[in-house]
Formats: structure tokens, sequence, C-alpha cells
């Protein structure tokens, strides 16, 4: 595999010195810019779910996400959270990591792709990995057994690059 083939996006693991701020400050500006270019109303609720996901490399379950913001919102029930949810996945603002019920950030929302993931099994960071080919030969593969893939999530569980420091 070439490196032009295989890319990594902005959420490769991430170093100690990683400026999570303007990490988080990037995604917001950008989940706002595709829903100002698209006529989608970025509503607060939506912000704040898409600033939680962002808030963290890790994954996050959508109960985490109704407990941190009830702290701000005591009355926030779960079809609220879940419609939220629903929208940043369908505007590909968000991923949801299948096999963990769970979401993280979408580096490249301004961008259609088909990613997979690499979970660290000990520190539980993601890294979205974008590979063209990895894509191709699941669709093809598929095809031949007369299948026809609607949606694909590869996941790929191993040790991240600081895990695996000794």
């Amino acid at each position: 595999m070439t490196n032009d083939m295989a890319k990594f996006s902005a959420s490769s693991f991430y170093a100690r010195r990683h400026n999570h701020n303007a990490c988080v400050h990037s995604a917001l500006n950008k989940a706002q810019h595709i829903c100002a270019e698209k006529a989608l109303r970025f509503t607060r609720i939506r912000q704040q779910i898409l600033e939680l996901i962002w808030s963290s490399h890790k994954p996050v379950l959508a109960y985490e996400l109704l407990r941190t913001l009830r702290r701000e919102k005591r009355n926030a029930e779960p079809p609220t959270v879940y419609r939220a949810l629903d929208f940043l996945l369908q505007h590909q603002l968000i991923h949801k990591i299948e096999s963990l019920n769970a979401y993280v950030g979408c580096a490249c929302p301004d961008k259609n792709h088909i990613s997979q993931f690499l979970i660290c099994t000990q520190c539980h960071q993601i890294a979205e990995m974008e590979d063209a080919n990895v894509s191709q030969v699941i669709a093809r593969q598929a095809a031949r057994s007369g299948f026809q893939a609607a949606q694909q999530t590869v996941e790929i569980r191993g040790l991240c690059p600081t895990c695996r420091k000794p």
C-alpha cells in the first residue's frame, strides 16, 4: 500500500502535546460552515452534542452525552440526544463505532468518504483512517456474493503507538 492510497485523517492518534482546544474549535467551525452551506439548522443542542463528542478522542456513549448535558440542562431527555446524534450522523459530522455503540467526531466532514477505524484496546483512543482500496475490496467481494453493500464500518482493534511503547 503506497502512502497516497491510505491516508490518516486529522483524527490520527494524538501526540501528548496535541492542542485539543484548537481541535474542538476547528471541528465546530467546520460543522457551522457545512450547515450554513447546506442551509441546515445547527441548533445549540446539536452544537453542544458535537462539542461533547469532540471533547475526547475516545468513543462516547449516548447516555454519557445525556449525563453531561443534564449538568447544564436538567430536563434533557434521551430523545433530545438521539435526535442530535441522528442529525450529526446524517450530515457526516460524526461516526458511529458500531461495536461499541458509541460516537466519535469525523475528521473530514466536508468530504464524502468511507472510513476505517483503528481502536486502541488499552487507552480507547480511535483513529479514523480512509483507504479507498479497502472500501473497494469490500464492495467488490460483497458484489461477487450477490450482496449490495449499503454501508461499510470497518473497525480494527490493537494498540496505538503510545500504548505500544515499553
